[in-house]
């Protein structure tokens, strides 16, 4: 049994975070690399992927980046084969990329319906796809999807958000039921109302952002780096009988009315 240090110690480990050159992505990319993982960074814009690595490197953590569309599936297949060959066996996958198309159900238009699902649904299953051979065959890896509050929850304007996001939950058990015998646990995080780029329109206007602090249990929004505990625990060996569940980071807001 390893020590309780050395159950969190992500040594020798190679991470894949999608959705990592800013907010939430770049928060997790940055804890994992703290913890000892070597860390790929993944995104569409090779500029931004660049200074996000450049900044991760002068901290002294060990990244890379790949630059690819989670929703394209030979882009993917490449890309995870690139990584491979690279920086060895992707050990760690974290699916987080994602956007909102907001706007109300009955006035929401196909496209930004196709492009929410396609972005934050069947983009993890097309990474996790892609990365599970290698993972089975070798008997071991954990996956790490960026579920929501909206998994199981609900609120006007974001019906497309909520859909993938509640797919994304059920995903994440089925991939632990397929998968569990053969070494690999998924699981899910939930975050909480946080302050990132995409949630600073909200944030700024003072009654939503008076309604999240009444909402919230804790009194406040969460800050991106308050995810790090919850996905390095996920990653590590730590949770190793964990698998198929969904960890909400939330200051206690869905378990309150």
């Amino acid at each position: 049994m390893p020590k309780n240090s050395a159950l969190f110690d992500l040594s020798g480990r190679v991470a894949l975070v999608t959705g990592s050159s800013q907010g939430l992505g770049y928060a997790l990319a940055r804890g994992l690399a703290e913890a000892g993982a070597w860390v790929v960074l993944n995104g569409r814009d090779a500029a931004k992927l660049e200074q996000a690595a450049a900044a991760l490197r002068g901290e002294g953590c060990s990244v890379a980046t790949a630059v690819f569309d989670v929703t394209d599936s030979a882009a993917v297949a490449a890309a995870v084969a690139r990584i491979e060959d690279a920086q060895g066996p992707i050990d760690i996958l974290v699916n987080n990329a994602g956007i909102h198309r907001r706007a109300p159900l009955a006035d929401m238009s196909e496209a930004d319906w196709r492009a929410v699902i396609d972005l934050n649904l069947t983009g993890p299953f097309l990474v996790a796809r892609a990365i599970a051979p290698s993972m089975l065959q070798r008997g071991r890896g954990k996956i790490i999807n960026i579920c929501s509050l909206m998994s199981e929850l609900a609120r006007p304007t974001i019906a497309n958000y909520a859909a993938a996001k509640g797919g994304l939950k059920m995903l994440t058990r089925s991939m632990a039921v397929e998968w569990a015998k053969r070494g690999i646990q998924a699981n899910a995080i939930a975050p909480g109302y946080l302050l990132t780029e995409m949630t600073a329109t909200l944030a700024a206007n003072p009654e939503f952002n008076q309604w999240i602090c009444n909402r919230t249990p804790a009194g406040r929004w969460g800050r991106p780096e308050e995810l790090i505990g919850a996905a390095v625990f996920l990653a590590s060996s730590a949770s190793d009988y964990v698998n198929g569940q969904m960890l909400a980071v939330d200051g206690g807001l869905m378990a309150a009315i």
